[in-house]
């Protein structure tokens, strides 16, 4: 745990991993916090209604369960799908996969037949635990899914040759000896969000948990701290919303708000944070800024720290959640396969606006050329971290070519461009497939899009390279506006002028595109692909 203090370049050079060699995330989030009624979970519906479950009550239920789990004969190593939204039931289904030296296996509720069938097939999944919601799409599927043996469904009617996860759980032992696992020994499969070819399955070992404790307490400004009450709207499908934030709070025995919302709105995630005196958040970029969009107000909200991640959020959205909250938002950087690599504090180092921050005590992050050879300080390349590190991935599941290619010698590759100034931060500038070559210039999206969102007109945006039979490629930007403003030319115009005073006439985009929506993956980065494809 890291030790308070303003002195980054100390905490950073005197960072030691302590990684056991025997380690089970069911252990070290549950079984160890499970202290009389020790509140673990507060879960809200959508009606209003709360239930709370303490450390305790989640141990014995995540034990019958893996009991249930073995009853049905299931093994060590095979795998368990959870096909649930924010719920009651997903941590219990985890944590009993953890305890059963299992994998467990994420899934996002919005997925479509095709996405499941692709990650139930490829995982190999022998069970998995969903509710009535998402049971129609799995049994459309279920006769082309041999190796999937058992459907669990949290409510509903009952169905044939579907098990029911609260009667197969009562009826259950709560006696079950965790399993002895190793710190490296398989726990999850995370899918990544898939923007080019097929997903690939993110395997990561238990130790993954202890890799993200440094990021998640340097940027929630030395997370824990005594009243911390933590939520998220990311779902927790993702490794953003499961160990950016439920299993991390659960490490350091805080609480976690679970809240069942078909979608995201900014005024009810104020009352939210109000009305249970919600201390700590991980809010996405798109989160705040809609939250900004909506304009709405700090009553009753006192948030001790603020962490985002995904894109960086600008200086103008920066001050905006500095004035409306009170503290600053400390973004983050990472993925699916190495995450929270890098990161903010504020205390310990001034926020450069549009720098996603300084690496993660704990972590080696390099700027690398394609073979592996380090770059000068200001130079672009790929940013890069050395192995070992508890954060990385085992191996893309069933695919070694897809990992060899991750892999440069000791540095895992992000696929990101970037670069780190003399003082230490990085800076992002787009992923390896997303720059633009105009005229001879060789640019990325990324500042482009943050001046576009310093327009008045503009909510968001995204830029991409098309054809040009004179340049190579020109400047194109996708542009979703604010209310009260009408596409036009003579917007268009302005907001390109806007562009280029800001930045340089060469990375103005010469074509200008008004949309609704922009296409987006369920983790929320724009899919830049499908507009290069609309040409």
């Amino acid at each position: 745990m890291l030790t308070e203090t303003t002195d980054y370049d100390h905490l950073y050079r005197n960072f030691r991993w302590q990684v056991p060699a025997r380690f089970n995330i069911a252990t070290a989030c549950c079984d160890r916090q499970a202290l009389g009624d020790k509140p673990a979970l507060i879960y809200v519906e959508e009606s209003g209604a709360v239930t709370r479950l303490s450390f305790a009550e989640l141990a014995t239920a995540s034990r019958r369960f893996a009991n249930v789990l073995k009853d049905g004969g299931l093994h060590r190593g095979d795998r368990l799908a959870v096909f649930l939204p924010q719920s009651i039931e997903l941590p219990i289904a985890h944590l009993a996969a953890f305890r059963s030296g299992l994998v467990s296996v994420p899934l996002f509720t919005l997925f479509g037949e095709d996405a499941l069938e692709f990650r139930l097939s490829n995982s190999g999944a022998r069970a998995v635990v969903t509710d009535e919601s998402g049971l129609p799409k799995l049994l459309k599927i279920r006769d082309r899914l041999p190796e999937l043996q058992h459907i669990y469904v949290t409510g509903g009617a009952a169905h044939p040759g579907v098990e029911p996860f609260w009667s197969e759980l009562d009826a259950a032992s709560d006696v079950f000896d965790t399993v002895d696992t190793a710190a490296d020994d398989p726990a999850i499969i995370i899918y990544t969000s898939g923007t080019t070819g097929n997903p690939k399955g993110a395997l990561h070992a238990h130790r993954v948990l202890l890799g993200h404790l440094p990021n998640v307490e340097m940027a929630h400004d030395f997370f824990p701290k005594p009243g911390d009450l933590m939520w998220t709207p990311a779902d927790w499908a993702w490794i953003g919303g499961l160990f950016d934030a439920l299993f991390p709070s659960w490490y350091h025995g805080v609480a976690m708000v679970g809240y069942r919302a078909k979608k995201f709105e900014p005024q009810a995630a104020m009352q939210l944070m109000a009305d249970f005196g919600i201390r700590n958040v991980f809010l996405p970029p798109t989160a705040l800024k809609l939250m900004r969009q909506a304009d709405v107000k700090h009553s009753g909200v006192k948030l001790r720290s603020i962490f985002t991640g995904g894109e960086s959020l600008g200086g103008e959205l920066l001050q905006w959640v500095r004035a409306t909250f009170g503290v600053d938002a400390h973004e983050i950087y990472g993925q699916t396969e190495c995450n929270l690599v890098v990161g903010n504090n504020a205390k310990l180092f001034p926020i450069r606006p549009g720098s996603m921050g300084k690496a993660t005590p704990g972590f080696d992050v390099r700027v690398i050329d394609e073979a592996g050879r380090e770059l000068p300080r200001g130079e672009r390349g790929i940013i890069a971290v050395r192995r070992p590190n508890p954060c990385i991935m085992l191996e893309y599941w069933k695919n070694p070519e897809a990992t060899a290619k991750k892999f440069a010698g000791d540095f895992l590759l992000t696929g990101d461009l970037g670069s780190q100034d003399e003082d230490g931060y990085f800076w992002y500038d787009s992923r390896e497939d997303d720059v633009i070559t105009s005229a001879g210039y060789r640019i990325g999206p990324s500042e482009i899009e943050h001046t576009l969102l310093k327009h008045p007109a503009v909510a968001f945006a995204a830029v991409v390279g098309v054809p040009d039979p004179i340049r190579t490629e020109s400047i194109k930007a996708w542009i979703v506006l604010r209310p009260g403003f009408a596409a036009g030319d003579t917007l268009a115009r302005d907001i390109q002028d806007h562009v280029k005073v800001q930045l340089a006439a060469h990375e103005y985009p010469r074509l200008i595109a008004f949309t609704d929506t922009l296409p987006m993956t369920a983790t929320g980065k724009v899919l830049r692909r499908e507009l290069r494809a609309r040409g």
